[in-house]
């Protein structure tokens, strides 16, 4: 099974994170879904998050991942030198999420809200759930 991750469809800062995990991808291990979407909202259930999380999501092999622990292990499946970065795994994760928050509660004050969807490649729409 494929890893899901789940974003802001409204935000200019996961918008650009999954353009950046759909780049360094090559052999397309991500699928995504929008928080928003009827899927995600299924899958925050299903996994016990509260829609209200301030957080991507990750879902993989069946475990469900936020903030700062997931963006490490999406790094670790990417091509290239990316995956080295989830050695930031070993800071303890009170301090990768404290940092992880600032950006996230603050992202539409220093990015923006997105006035609309960006239209997926043919190619990028089978990995969009």
């Amino acid at each position: 099974m494929k890893s899901i991750v789940l974003f802001d469809g409204e935000c200019n800062v996961c918008d650009a994170s999954v353009q950046f995990i759909l780049k360094h991808d090559a052999q397309g291990y991500f699928q995504f879904a929008s928080l928003q979407s009827e899927f995600g909202q299924t899958l925050l259930k299903q996994y016990g998050i509260s829609n209200a999380m301030n957080s991507l999501v990750l879902i993989d092999q069946e475990k469900a991942y936020t903030q700062s622990t997931a963006a490490l292990k999406i790094a670790k499946n990417l091509d290239g030198l990316w995956k080295w970065c989830y050695g930031a795994i070993l800071i303890p994760p009170v301090i990768r999420n404290t940092a992880y928050n600032i950006l996230a509660n603050n992202r539409y004050k220093w990015f923006g809200k997105k006035e609309m969807c960006l239209l997926p490649t043919n190619e990028q729409r089978k990995r969009f759930l």
